[in-house]
Order: C-alpha cells, then structure tokens, then sequence
C-alpha cells in the first residue's frame, strides 16, 4: 500500500459529509489537503478536525461550479511544494422539488452545475497537474443513484451522477497511460446533511441504517493508499438493509 505521507490531495465538498470525513481521514494519514467548498466558517470546523488528527490542510473556498473560480484555485494548487496526488471530488447537492411534477428548469441546473459540471471543473484543473508529474487518482463520488436510478433522488440527481461515471470512465480510458487513475465512488444512502433535503427526510432510525461518513472515509482512504498500478474503476457500496431497492410503497 502506498505511503500518502506529504503527498497533497485537494477535497472538494470539504465542509461536510462524505468530504470532510475523506479530508480528516487522508490528513491522518500524512497529506497535506487542500480544502474546497462553499462555506468558508464549515472549511474551518474542518481545518480543526484536520489540526486534532495531527494534519495540515490548505484552505481553497470556491463554488465548484464557478469554472473560473476551479482554475483559479487549481494554479494555486500547482504552486504548493509538491505535486497534486489525489482529487476527491465530494462537492454535491439536491433539491427539495426533485420529482418530475415538482422539479424545475431551476433546479435541474443546480443540481447538474453542482453534480457534474462541478466536477468535471475540477478535474479539468486536476488534470493537467497529474500529467505532468506523470501519476495521479480522481476520486469522484457519485451515487447508487448513478447506477441505478431511483424515484427518492429525483432525475436531476439520477442524471448528474450517471454522468459522474460515465465522466470517471473517460478518465481511465484517454488518461490511464499518463499515470492517472479514476473510481467513480457510488455509495447508497449516507447518514449526511444532504438528507435534511428529502422531500420527506428519513428518521433517526432510517438513518442509522445507512452507511456512515467516518465508513466513507475509510473507503476513500483505501482507495488513496492503493499501488498506483491498481485502478478500481468503480467501487459501489450500500447499506446491508438498502432502502434504495426496497419496493416503494
């Protein structure tokens, strides 16, 4: 397994769920993390976990889906001591009015400008810098979702993380021979504060059912710290008792 320690990964998505867990468990592990996502005061609770595990992080605020803003922060990236080794693209969001009587031109495009145009803005800035050191991982999370389609997280969602996996698997096809690698982490559902969002949002006892951030971590930590000649093109993971292929009511 490889050694991450001063290895530099940049984690968008960073101030919550899925991303801050990745953040803290990679900071432990000896990289430096670049830090991205909307809210600068969540970057900041996370930069304190990072600081608790003995970590040392960087902070990048920006909106994923503000292209200028991703090219802006990736030549910063490229300026720090040290090559870009991992992307974690984490960043992501959902509706309230997501179902097909409900969704509306509005929407599908916050959820598709956060989904999917973030991240491939992200990876158009990573990109470049892994090529030219010749090695690199995306790690961009998707979905359940992005697999298998499903009325609880709407077609905007169910097309924005669809695209999240035809997008990793683009990667791996034009990039593989320069060193660089793609997953497309689909996970079920996820106890995270993006589940405040369901139109009706699922109890204590749905979620603790569900996988878990610190599980997520521990899933994107494998995935950083395995030999750079092995690809996991796409790693899906659910919860043992999955709601999302329990027939609806």
């Amino acid at each position: 397994m490889r050694d991450l320690n001063g290895k530099i990964a940049w984690i968008t998505g960073a101030g919550s769920g899925i991303g801050q867990a990745a953040a803290v468990a990679l900071a432990g592990a000896g990289m430096h993390c670049v830090l991205s996502g909307r809210r600068a005061e969540a970057l900041a609770e996370t930069a304190a976990q990072v600081a608790a595990a003995g970590g040392a992080c960087t902070l990048e605020p920006l909106d994923v889906a503000d292209a200028a803003a991703v090219a802006a922060a990736g030549a910063r990236i490229a300026a720090l001591d040290g090559p870009l080794d991992t992307l974690v693209n984490s960043a992501g969001l959902n509706v309230l009015a997501r179902n097909w009587p409900d969704v509306t031109p509005e929407g599908w495009r916050q959820v598709i400008d956060a989904n999917l145009n973030g991240s491939f803005n992200c990876c158009h800035a990573a990109l470049p810098l892994m090529r030219a050191a010749g090695s690199g991982l995306v790690i961009n999370v998707s979905s359940w979702a992005g697999k298998f389609p499903s009325p609880i997280t709407g077609p905007a969602y169910n097309s924005a993380k669809a695209g999240v996996v035809a997008l990793s698997t683009s990667i791996n096809l034009e990039e593989g021979w320069n060193g660089i690698r793609a997953c497309a982490l689909c996970p079920g559902e996820v106890a995270t504060p993006i589940m405040d969002r369901r139109p009706v949002p699922p109890t204590p006892e749905d979620r603790a059912r569900m996988l878990q951030v610190e599980e997520m971590a521990e899933t994107v930590l494998y995935l950083a710290r395995l030999p750079a000649r092995a690809c996991v093109n796409e790693l899906i993971i659910s919860p043992t008792q999955n709601r999302l292929t329990k027939p609806q009511d």
